[in-house]
């Protein structure tokens, strides 16, 4: 029989008194005990890490990297509790002007199955509201990997403002002949600057359909993840201040660290190392299949260039994807 110095169980529990059941159970229950302040600091732990911006899943999901089998329902709970589930978000405003008489580009990017990074690249504006005055972030999005590629922030909504994050993007890439970028139909995409801009480097312009928000939706699925994260989270004394933020927040956090559910929660960083790494990053060529028109359906197994109101003649292109 088990001893606790000098005294065995059996004396200790007629000491208290306790009967040898109700000290066995006792005994067994401290463990659960101890395992749910496991779990419930380690939720505590990746909630203050990422400074909140987790909700439950993406909580459970890290946990599940740690190798801890925990329940998605039991993290909500546990959070829910400790007041640590992430915030709401608020509405998303567009901002996109597209009555002008600019060329509109044919849809590409509805058509891609995407194999590997650098084959679309997907652009988008959103405004941020400061103390005085309001000013504009563009961001250019990696359609395969969701990574943030390129991004600028200006007081207006200037041409300058979407070449800045494109160029950035061209430099950080290199990407090879044969890559669409999408957009909206936004008088910046469509500018002439902007689209010699994408000619000189051999990108394939795409543009949404008109009044489409599932076209650009990782781009917009990025903007209300930065505003509900970091933007309505907290307050900035001026654009300086608010680039600072912005740019831990891409840079650091959002690219190398946050959960993507679309990567498998992987964040964007890892998930194109690992591509890397298995050698699917050497396949550049995505799929694309579209219609010459309504009447004949005839597919078209080549990446085209041309103005959404006249589908040119096919042809070989070097821009082929």
């Amino acid at each position: 029989m088990s001893l606790q110095g000098s005294l065995s169980i059996e004396r200790m529990c007629q000491m208290v008194p306790v009967s040898r059941r109700g000290f066995y159970r006792s005994l067994k229950e401290q463990q659960p005990v101890e395992e749910e302040m496991e779990v419930r600091s380690a939720i505590q732990q990746i909630a203050l890490e990422h400074r909140r911006r987790y909700g439950y899943r993406r909580i459970t999901a890290e946990l599940h990297r740690q190798g801890m089998q925990v329940n998605h329902k039991r993290v909500a709970r546990i959070m829910r509790e400790d007041n640590l589930l992430g915030m709401q978000p608020e509405r998303f405003v567009v901002t996109t002007n597209s009555n002008h008489k600019l060329e509109i580009y044919l849809n590409l990017a509805s058509r891609m199955k995407l194999t590997s990074i650098n084959q679309l690249w997907v652009a988008d504006i959103t405004y941020i509201r400061l103390k005085a005055e309001f000013v504009y972030l563009a961001v250019i999005l990696d359609g395969f990997s969701r990574k943030v590629v390129g991004w600028a922030l200006d007081r207006t909504l200037a041409i300058r403002l979407t070449i800045g994050a494109l160029e950035q993007a061209i430099e950080r890439r290199h990407p090879e002949p044969g890559l669409v970028h999408h957009s909206d139909r936004g008088l910046q995409y469509a500018s002439e600057e902007y689209v010699k801009v994408l000619e000189n480097n051999r990108v394939i312009p795409s543009m949404s359909r008109p009044a489409n928000p599932y076209d650009n939706a990782s781009c917009e699925s990025f903007m209300k993840t930065l505003k509900r994260e970091e933007i309505y989270a907290n307050n900035y004394d001026d654009l300086e201040h608010l680039r600072a933020n912005i740019e831990e927040f891409i840079e650091q956090y959002y690219n190398r660290l946050r959960l993507h559910s679309a990567l498998g929660y992987r964040p964007p960083e890892e998930f194109e190392q690992q591509i890397e790494a298995s050698g699917s990053a050497e396949s550049r060529s995505a799929t694309m299949v579209f219609f010459e028109n309504k009447e004949n359906n005839k597919k078209i197994s080549k990446g085209l260039l041309g103005k959404e109101t006249q589908m040119p003649s096919p042809s070989p292109d070097p821009f082929s994807c």
